[in-house]
């Protein structure tokens, strides 16, 4: 059985989620505040967390970062009542999984748990191995990276890109793909995004970025990791 923790301050929203939830056979815990939340996120075990972004105390966009700082993988769903461009960022920015605007139908919600669940590396079955490339050496079960012994941040979704690049190593992964596996068809994202984080993951791990040898473009299709 999946456990989903659930932080969100609205009463009501709390426990609709909480009662449909349980009913699709998910075990779930919940929190209303960020600072309840914040400790369940970081000391639990779940296989993914609903996370509002407008709570009292501390806000989602903060336990996100805590967490991702933690080096907690679990999946993150946002949820907020925003829809602005800035904030989807941010989210995208800060470790999030997907994220899914107020008022939202719970079709629309399971389906995107099910396909974060889906997409979700099983962590048991992952090597606790380090690899390298280019100036980095990298596990990607405990989300770390060094250079020369010194650690180097890389947020989430940039462990997630160079996973799966290095998963397809010497293939040509196109954007679209990587948009897919790494962010869910569902996330609403541009190829722009992509090179985004291609650019800042070549300024980590490339000895020269503007001569990238680690991850290559391929021309009209998307990005090939060279080992």
């Amino acid at each position: 059985m999946k456990k989903i923790l659930i932080v969100e301050d609205e009463a009501p929203m709390l426990q609709g989620l909480k009662d449909n939830l349980e009913y699709e056979s998910y075990a779930v815990d919940t929190a209303s505040d960020g600072e309840t939340g914040q400790e369940m996120v970081l000391n639990g075990k779940y296989d993914l967390i609903l996370l509002d972004v407008m709570l009292p105390n501390i806000s989602g966009f903060d336990i996100c970062r805590n967490a991702r700082k933690a080096n907690i993988s679990t999946p993150i769903i946002l949820l907020t009542a925003k829809g602005e461009e800035i904030d989807k960022v941010l989210g995208l920015e800060l470790g999030a999984d997907d994220y899914i605007t107020k008022p939202f139908s719970l079709r629309e919600l399971l389906a995107r748990i099910k396909a974060v669940l889906r997409r979700a590396p099983s962590r048991e079955q992952e090597e606790d191995q380090v690899i390298s490339l280019g100036r980095l050496s990298l596990n990607f079960k405990r989300y770390e990276a060094f250079e020369k012994d010194k650690p180097v941040k890389l947020s989430h979704k940039e462990f997630e890109i160079i996973r799966y690049l290095y998963k397809h190593a010497d293939e040509s992964v196109d954007r679209d793909d990587l948009m897919s596996k790494v962010w869910g068809i569902e996330y609403d994202i541009t190829t722009r995004t992509v090179d985004n984080f291609i650019l800042k993951l070549r300024q980590k791990i490339e000895l020269d970025p503007n001569n990238p040898k680690v991850i290559l473009t391929v021309h009209g299709l998307g990005y090939k990791l060279v080992l």
